[in-house]
């Protein structure tokens, strides 16, 4: 599927710069102050709030073009949710996986009950354009109450160890979450976790499957990919 880059008009540093710094901080648990200072140590000489402003602008852009470009999702989907702390306050993050441990979407919301989980199922039709053959969730009662009113048609498991494929899936968020120190508003937690579950995923390929060799050119596939929706013609060059 062909898609446009996002412009970089009037910006006055090059795509490479711009697309290096998004990709670092969303791909490794960097603070912007840390990417600041591997730029400088390339001889880019960039404020940490700039770097912000980039990911802020170009990460959920570059999150959606990666969306649109994989494969359709499976017909097996895990649901599970887990709190937050936002503000010292607990929140819940929705997510929906398919049997492949792909992020089919996540939502940021400060309940867990029916109309949460209704909420939650109405975003993720709309964000994949079709139902699931099986739904896969914990015991959570908000999961069969909502899944009545939504989808009755699918089939419906509750079962606490079938659901490992979300329970897993939430291990990266969670260590950014402790090199973030927690998130300050929920706005913020859903506009970064919306285009980190697309974008860390995309360079996290299953290595323990693969050869060294075949590591390797999954990895350069997923680069050039990376480049093409950036926009950037090439890979930063060490200063």
């Amino acid at each position: 599927m062909s898609a446009v880059p996002p412009s970089y008009r009037n910006h006055r540093y090059p795509v490479e710069i711009i697309s290096h710094c998004v990709w670092l901080y969303f791909r490794f648990p960097l603070s912007f102050r840390e990417v600041e200072e591997l730029m400088l140590e390339r001889g880019v000489i960039v404020s940490y709030e700039t770097i912000r402003r980039w990911c802020v602008k170009f990460g959920q852009a570059y999150a959606n073009s990666l969306r649109r470009r994989r494969p359709q999702p499976g017909d097996k989907w895990h649901l599970d949710e887990v709190f937050i702390k936002i503000n010292g306050e607990r929140k819940y993050l929705w997510r929906a996986v398919d049997q492949e441990g792909n992020v089919l979407d996540i939502l940021v919301q400060n309940r867990r009950d029916k109309a949460a989980a209704r909420r939650f199922f109405r975003k993720l039709l709309k964000t994949t354009g079709r139902m699931p053959r099986v739904m896969i969730t914990d015991k959570l009662k908000s999961y069969g109450a909502a899944h009545r009113e939504v989808m009755p048609s699918v089939e419906h498991r509750s079962h606490k160890g079938l659901n490992n494929r979300a329970e897993n899936s939430h291990q990266p968020t969670r260590q950014r979450e402790r090199a973030m120190k927690g998130f300050r508003s929920v706005g913020a937690a859903q506009r970064f976790l919306a285009a980190f579950s697309r974008i860390s995923p995309h360079f996290r390929p299953s290595r323990h499957l693969m050869t060294a060799s075949r590591y390797r050119f999954e990895m350069t596939l997923r680069f050039t990919l990376w480049n093409h929706i950036t926009g950037n013609p090439g890979i930063l060059a060490a200063a």
